[in-house]
């Protein structure tokens, strides 16, 4: 398979080396100092392009690959309130476009079990449930694109919570955060209609994210810690191999299939 690398920083190369280790061919490999190859025939002759790049850049990419008639898998987030200008494109000029706001397997799976659990914890009205993310320094939006997900799936299973909320204190370290929502969780957490989302931004941290559910009686939580980039680089290899030959809006449930029964 031949791909296209759109952002060739420490994502994109660890792509590469996964994708070369599958036996895939980088074919080309735009960033900021070469975006005139995407008119080249190298990047034409791509069967799929993977783009990791930030949320200014992303739908203009993923214009000029559809232009060329090549296929897009992409994990960049911050961009999503334009996700249904790409949809549409999909559905009526039959492009194809697979969009995950994190590719590990791992975390994935985290996403189903956070379904099952808010679907279950919707009769429990005593818990509040509220999330912490944390990821390296260099990450430019917050809270993530993998917590929004998760924190969209809990509001479309728990009737008590409206929306999400980016706690206003999410700079400070977690240790302040911690002690001053263990503080208003005391006094009356429940009756807060927002679901409360801290995001933190410490060192090289590849990502962590920590749902909590807490009542006066107990506490349950369900964590994930990715290791390394890793993770999400094969994910997104992975995406690629099954995106090659379809058509349409894909996600990581089409590739996957997590579901409970």
């Amino acid at each position: 398979m031949n791909i296209a690398l759109i952002g060739y920083g420490k994502m994109g190369h660890i792509i590469e080396e996964i994708a070369v280790r599958r036996g895939h061919v980088i074919v080309s490999a735009i960033d900021l100092d070469n975006m005139r190859d995407f008119d080249s025939d190298a990047f034409r002759s791509a069967d799929v392009a993977i783009e990791f790049t930030t949320p200014a850049t992303a739908v203009d990419n993923f214009r000029k690959c559809f232009a060329a008639n090549i296929p897009v898998v992409s994990g960049t987030t911050g961009w999503t309130e334009r996700l249904d200008e790409i949809k549409k494109q999909c559905r009526h000029d039959g492009k194809t476009f697979f969009y995950a706001s994190n590719f590990s397997i791992g975390v994935n799976i985290f996403f189903a079990l956070n379904r099952y659990l808010a679907g279950i914890m919707n009769g429990f009205p005593d818990y509040d449930v509220d999330m912490t993310e944390v990821h390296h320094i260099h990450k430019l939006d917050a809270p993530s694109g993998t917590a929004i997900s998760l924190a969209d799936d809990i509001l479309g299973k728990i009737d008590r919570k409206k929306q999400w909320r980016l706690a206003a204190d999410s700079a400070e370290s977690e240790a302040n955060a911690k002690s001053e929502e263990n503080a208003k969780s005391k006094e009356n957490a429940e009756a807060s209609p927002d679901l409360q989302i801290q995001a933190l931004r410490e060192g090289e941290v590849p990502g962590i994210h920590e749902i909590r559910y807490e009542s006066e009686a107990d506490s349950i939580t369900i964590r994930h810690d990715a290791k390394s980039r890793a993770g999400f680089a094969l994910g997104a290899v992975l995406a690629a191999e099954f995106t090659v030959g379809k058509k349409g809006f894909l996600g990581m449930d089409d590739m996957l299939n997590l579901s409970f029964k």
